[in-house]
């Protein structure tokens, strides 16, 4: 077998997880952007297919990462360190877990969503996904450091935000909800928002820790 032949065998695996990733970046994106439909419907009924779509993108989402997985077991040539991949393959899915949830427990918790501080959580959530999307489709030649620098700066920026939206979130909510089964609901959802944001910051992590080692 010639050296060309042996590169062929080698190349396309090791090319896949670009790929994958790639995959899971759009979804994480597409995810966020269900979740602000579904956060900026106050009818419950028309929530519910909002809500399924959310659903649907997270089974996706799932099916990357099982496929990212496999394919790590599967190769003996990756891209970088094994256990950047299997950190930011969990990290991303992590995103997708905190935005599902939110979607659940605004159906479960029969709330309306019509409210400043999940608004806030939402639109940061997007912002901060789109950030990480645009760093996931860096990584396939780094040839564009800053731009991926400056993705992974935003995202760190944006969670600090969010830690602030959560403060102003609770406060308002103490001062103006006297009931208190209200309260734990509310809490809730923009905890796991705000985790959503520290997500997509572990997310940033891992991308950051990958540029050191290989750019």
């Amino acid at each position: 077998m010639g050296l060309n032949s042996i590169g062929k065998i080698f190349m396309p695996k090791n090319k896949i997880f670009y790929e994958l990733f790639e995959q899971v970046a759009d979804t994480v994106f597409e995810i966020s952007i269900a979740l602000k439909k579904v956060v900026n419907e106050p009818d419950k009924d028309k929530r519910a297919p909002l809500i399924k779509m959310v659903e649907d993108l997270e089974h996706r989402n799932d099916d990357h990462t099982h496929r990212i997985f496999t394919e790590l077991g599967r190769n003996f040539i990756t891209p970088f360190d094994r256990e950047d991949i299997h950190y930011l393959a969990t990290a991303l899915d992590d995103i997708c877990d905190y935005i599902y949830s939110t979607a659940k427990k605004i159906n479960f918790y029969n709330i309306n969503p019509n409210d400043i501080g999940i608004q806030k959580m939402a639109d940061l959530i997007e912002l901060s996904c789109k950030e990480i999307k645009t760093a996931v489709y860096g990584l396939r030649d780094m040839k564009n450091l800053r731009q991926m620098t400056e993705a992974l700066v935003k995202v760190n920026s944006i969670e600090n935000q969010a830690d602030d939206v959560f403060d102003m979130s609770i406060d308002i909510l103490f001062q103006q909800q006297n009931d208190a089964k209200e309260v734990i609901k509310m809490r809730e959802i923009y905890q796991v928002m705000e985790t959503a944001t520290d997500k997509c910051e572990d997310a940033a992590n891992v991308i950051e820790s990958i540029i050191i080692k290989y750019a």
